[in-house]
């Protein structure tokens, strides 16, 4: 194995900017996402939208008042609506939000509500169950609701489209996951290309999204040239599974752009293509190469594999040989970076914390909403992006490029 640097400690992250920032963010997505919900539970009350004439008005705005809400994050400041309501009997009464009564500071229920909305996926139903323990009184109308979906959505799209320009993003993964969704009346495995940065600082940073039939050139040359569009500059290395499409599309997109293959995907292929009473020899010649202490040393053990497997499997001999040195990129780079920069390993975890939380609902109803919902684990904070080893000396590296 080759030395990395050790993560650091909860203590010494304390008062990290980055960590600051990061939380900032996933407080600043919560406070909008309950405001969102607070706009929806006044417009149903009022029987009206904003500044919408409507014949079945039954209220009137008056202003908002600031509330400092407890998350588990921090505290945020949300404006809360204020509103006059008309009583059957001519009379008036202040609109109270259920939501969050005058008297609530602390709000785990609001937090869970919340987080259940993002989990909907988009989904009406779930949304409107999510909030049920707190409007079960008033439960937003089905409109209410459709209104507050049409919100995520624009979170969504405005997350997608993005500008990109200030983001250093020095590394890039590219790889596919696989979510269970229904199709055609049956469940399918369903790829979405994933594009996961890292920047200079070391911290990873989701760039987009997509969904594709299967992993083919024109897919993912669209995600590359969605980024382009959207300003991001050429990485200094791209690390992927070895997919034949996209190679390719990288080659036209970021013409001899370094490439790192990923080593774990290359061991199951080699694997695949050796009988099963060989493989603890196998992994073991080939562990050889790819944690060797420094380049020459991983390219002395692949001529040894070479020799060694050629004969007796000549299948995985030729396997390795056609990874060629994208397998051995990672070595460039610094010795405390090589355990993140060798394997797509960050987008594997990233399907499985995904699997974790979503594994009582099944299949996604549709390609949308399992898009919807991969985001909103991300935007509210359930699924965290930590940074890659050795990230000092990355930013190190970065400022010396510069």
């Amino acid at each position: 194995m080759t030395n990395s640097s050790t993560a650091p400690s909860p203590h010494q992250e304390q008062g990290n900017p980055w960590r600051e920032s990061l939380e900032q963010r996933l407080r600043e997505r919560m406070r909008e996402l309950i405001a969102q919900v607070l706009e929806e539970e006044v417009e149903d009350a009022l029987g009206a939208q904003r500044s919408q004439r409507a014949a079945g008005r039954c209220g009137y705005r008056h202003g908002s008042k600031p509330r400092r809400l407890v998350l588990r994050g921090g505290a945020v400041g949300v404006a809360v609506p204020r509103a006059r309501c008309l009583t059957p009997d001519g009379n008036e009464r202040e609109w109270q939000s259920q939501l969050l009564p005058g008297y609530r500071r602390s709000t785990p229920e609001v937090e869970q509500a919340v987080l259940g909305v993002y989990l909907s996926g988009g989904n009406t139903r779930r949304i409107r169950a999510a909030l049920s323990p707190l409007l079960a009184q008033a439960p937003l109308s089905k409109s209410a609701v459709s209104r507050l979906v049409a919100r995520l959505e624009e979170g969504y799209q405005a997350w997608q489209k993005r500008d990109l320009a200030a983001e250093r993003i020095v590394y890039l993964y590219l790889d596919a996951i696989y979510l269970k969704v229904r199709s055609g009346g049956k469940v399918v495995s369903l790829p979405v290309l994933v594009a996961l940065g890292v920047r200079a600082g070391g911290e990873k940073v989701l760039l987009s999204l997509a969904t594709a039939g299967a992993e083919r050139t024109a897919a993912w040359e669209g995600l590359l040239e969605n980024l382009v569009a959207r300003k991001m500059g050429r990485p200094r290395l791209v690390i992927t599974d070895g997919n034949a499409g996209l190679a390719a599309a990288l080659g036209r997109v970021w013409p001899g752009v370094a490439q790192q293959r990923c080593t774990v995907h290359k061991l199951r292929n080699l694997e695949s293509k050796a009988p099963q009473h060989s493989h603890e020899a196998l992994r073991e010649d080939y562990h050889r190469i790819v944690y060797a202490e420094d380049r020459a040393a991983a390219e002395r053990a692949r001529e040894r594999f070479l020799a060694h497997w050629r004969k007796p499997c000549p299948a995985v001999a030729a396997s390795l040989e056609e990874a060629g040195d994208e397998l051995l990129t990672f070595y460039a780079f610094p010795a405390s970076q090589w355990l993140s920069l060798r394997t797509t390993n960050a987008i594997e975890r990233l399907q499985l914390e995904f699997r974790r939380r979503v594994k009582t609902q099944g299949a996604q109803p549709s390609e949308t909403a399992a898009l919807r919902l991969l985001f909103g684990l991300l935007a509210s904070g359930q699924i965290k992006l930590r940074r890659i080893k050795g990230f000092r000396e990355l930013e190190e590296k970065h400022e010396e490029a510069g």
